[in-house]
């Protein structure tokens, strides 16, 4: 590249010496310089010369910087995309994780709810069955209280019947008569 371009160089720098050495150095015309066909020699060699300074330029300082950019641009995307699954990586195994944790945390709940159910209904019903206990106890109780109460009841019943059937007897027919015999004639009817 830089030999064809220095050849161009020499060419065009000849041109210029054989134009000068020839005096063929065009008069003077109006109009524009770059369309007159006199200062076209000149002109290229100037061209061949920005050229290669510019191309030296652009090969030596620019392009090498641009490589730089560019490499370190994908370097850093390159960096970029790998943290960026690292971390992707990590969210899915924290959330995995957190997943996991809240169907432990559903199951242990459920299993203590289980747990506390199983208690409280346990507890209920030793209790249920404790004040079962004493509503037998006192219905115990009470049935002896009756029956004494009936026995009483029924045993002044039969005195009440006695003292009553001396008063009538008494009444009627004016005579006293015994608590005994009262019982006496009593006893059979109170067995029919």
């Amino acid at each position: 590249m830089f030999a064809g371009t220095t050849m161009l160089l020499t060419a065009a720098a000849q041109a210029a010496e054989i134009a000068a050495q020839t005096g063929a150095v065009p008069p003077e015309t109006g109009g524009l310089p770059q369309l007159n066909s006199h200062h076209f020699l000149p002109q290229l060699f100037w061209l061949a010369v920005t050229f290669v300074t510019l191309l030296f330029v652009m090969s030596k300082i620019a392009l090498p910087r641009v490589g730089e950019v560019l490499e370190e641009r994908r370097d850093r995307i390159k960096r970029d995309l790998d943290a960026a699954a690292r971390l992707k990586a990590e969210t899915d195994k924290a959330l995995a994780d957190y997943e996991k944790a809240l169907s432990d945390a559903r199951t242990n709940a459920s299993g203590i709810a289980k747990e506390t159910r199983e208690r409280l209904a346990s507890e209920t019903e030793t209790e249920r069955h404790r004040v079962d206990e004493q509503i037998a106890a006192k219905l115990r109780e009470a049935e002896k209280r009756i029956a004494g109460t009936k026995s009483k009841a029924t045993s002044a019943i039969g005195d009440i019947a006695t003292d009553t059937a001396r008063a009538v007897v008494e009444k009627l027919i004016g005579q006293s008569v015994t608590p005994d015999e009262v019982k006496k004639v009593l006893r059979p009817v109170a067995g029919e």
